[in-house]
């Protein structure tokens, strides 16, 4: 009597690992996303904009030149996209640049589609999304002639201002060069 009752007990633990190993839906899936289709809202309207730019990266180079302009940051489809228009002057000259953000509702993420009036064409996308008030969006690209990674970071975020950088990394991710560092002030009545 004893080992049937082990054998039952044994036989229902099995199933239950089977179900849970064969089901039709993964057990991650189940858990629910976070919705993040208004993550950039805070972004919408009107800001200063102060950037610096690392002149030669990834060549040990610390020489920054700095711009000052502004950002216009557009909703788009009821916040599951927006459009950035960036305009900037400095001693090295303007800088036009254009962003089209694109939320994913399936994958729950963004991408982040650059780019700059001297290009005229996208830039790969960077591809990520928020947590605790941080945004992080990466992509692989190539910077000359060397395969690298690029990181995007949204951080300090306020109602009135908030922080942006940019980093390749030429290792894998192991270690990062920030290239690329604006602060937006949001301008007054918006």
């Amino acid at each position: 009597m004893e080992k049937t009752i082990v054998r039952f007990f044994a036989a229902q633990a099995v199933a239950a690992a089977a179900l849970i190993v064969f089901s039709s839906e993964p057990v991650y899936a189940q858990e629910s996303l976070r919705d993040g289709q208004h993550d950039f809202d805070f972004e919408i309207g009107a800001w200063k904009t102060h950037l610096k730019r690392l002149v030669h990266p990834l060549s040990g180079s610390h020489d920054w030149v700095e711009y000052d302009g502004t950002t216009l940051v557009r909703k788009v489809w009821n916040g599951r996209a927006n459009l950035v228009e960036l305009e900037v002057d400095g001693p090295a000259g303007r800088i036009e640049a254009l962003s089209l953000r694109l939320y994913n509702p399936q994958s729950h993420q963004w991408s982040l589609n650059f780019s700059s009036s001297a290009g005229g064409t996208m830039a790969t996308p960077s591809i990520g999304g928020f947590n605790n008030g941080r945004g992080e969006f990466y992509n692989q690209d190539m910077f000359g002639e060397r395969a690298i990674l690029v990181r995007f970071v949204i951080s300090d975020i306020t109602p009135t201002s908030c922080h942006f950088e940019q980093s390749f990394s030429t290792d894998g991710g192991k270690s990062w060069e920030v290239n690329w560092v604006a602060t937006d002030v949001r301008m007054g009545g918006e």
